[in-house]
């Protein structure tokens, strides 16, 4: 659904705006274009009935490649052919996460994104991605509307399922209207420790308490033979 949705949005941003990037269209290509957006808008509410349908008998959809913060770069060339200015920052070590984890992460920003280009025509858009210990942090945020803002299809599927995602993952998530009249997605998911990592550091911690008390040991074995020696 997120892909799918995405996608039709973009077909239809894209339709609405093209006429304008062509000095006195004719009316037979402005009404392609009117066309295009009407069927692709059709298509989303179908689209969004259809995921209806799915929630309610708990439908499971097969394993599919899925992507992952590494691609996200294509992500954001998608968008910003529509004319959405979108910049991106990231902060901390990039590392590899586990593979539930990027995806989610990577679902989020795209229906955060794709709400931006639906409700918030003509702002400018801004993804961070914060690296951080435990966890990593998401922060989409955009600014008001420069456009005049349509009807868009839908019944709040897409800030639904980013919070399932970031429950089913055990992590915390905002979604609310910023001051200046744009919006932010704020997310932060966990990532555990590798299993391996707490008894690996106990067998560090175990051999240097015992390296450290046996350099202790000597040490006052050194002290007292130096005692005995002055004595």
């Amino acid at each position: 659904h997120d892909v799918v949705a995405h996608h039709m949005s973009v077909v239809a941003i894209q339709a609405e705006a093209a006429p304008y990037r062509v000095e006195n269209p004719p009316p037979e290509l402005e009404q392609a274009f009117v066309t295009i957006r009407e069927n692709a808008v059709a298509a989303l509410t179908e689209l969004r009935r259809v995921l209806g349908v799915v929630r309610a008998e708990d439908y499971e959809a097969p394993d599919a490649p899925q992507p992952t913060l590494a691609v996200l770069d294509g992500l954001l060339d998608n968008v910003r052919e529509t004319g959405l200015e979108t910049e991106k920052v990231i902060t901390g070590a990039v590392r590899e996460l586990p593979q539930g984890v990027e995806l989610s992460a990577y679902r989020i920003i795209q229906e955060a994104l794709s709400n931006t280009l639906r409700h918030a025509p003509g702002a400018t858009a801004r993804v961070e991605i914060a690296y951080v210990l435990g966890g990593i942090g998401l922060r989409i945020v955009n600014g008001p509307p420069r456009g005049l803002v349509k009807p868009s299809p839908g019944a709040g599927h897409g800030i639904t399922g980013m919070r399932e995602r970031v429950a089913m993952l055990n992590g915390a998530m905002t979604a609310a209207a910023a001051e200046d009249g744009g919006y932010e997605v704020a997310v932060f998911l966990p990532v555990p420790p590798a299993e391996s990592e707490p008894d690996d550091r106990d067998d560090r911690n175990d051999r240097g308490d015992r390296g450290d008390r046996g350099d202790r040991g000597a040490v006052a074995e050194t002290l007292v033979i130096e005692r005995d020696g002055g004595a």
